[in-house]
């Protein structure tokens, strides 16, 4: 029992990347100096947005919209509603 405590205790306090191994999983990487930061930025990436964009706004702008008038709606009901009508006051002194 010692000897597995001292060999446990050893292992302790390896590098961050080291701390666990995954057996039969292969993992590759490149390094951020041989890639490109923005490959095919104005070929492909505007087109991508511009087709997303296509494929959802009928989707997403429909309730926005009605929610929009639902509001302007609402307020301007509720201005009006607290609004004085000077005719209930022609009488008053």
């Amino acid at each position: 029992m010692r000897n597995r405590t001292i060999s446990l205790l050893a292992n302790m306090g390896g590098h961050f990347g080291d701390l666990a191994r995954i057996r039969h999983v292969v993992t590759y990487s490149l390094s951020p100096f041989e890639q490109r930061a923005f490959p095919n930025y104005f070929s492909k990436g505007i087109p991508n947005v511009w087709r997303r964009f296509r494929a959802s706004v009928f989707k997403v702008a429909p309730p926005m919209i009605a929610l929009y008038l639902t509001y302007t709606w609402g307020n301007s009901t509720h201005a009006a509603g607290k609004r004085k009508v000077p005719a209930n006051f022609e009488n008053d002194e």
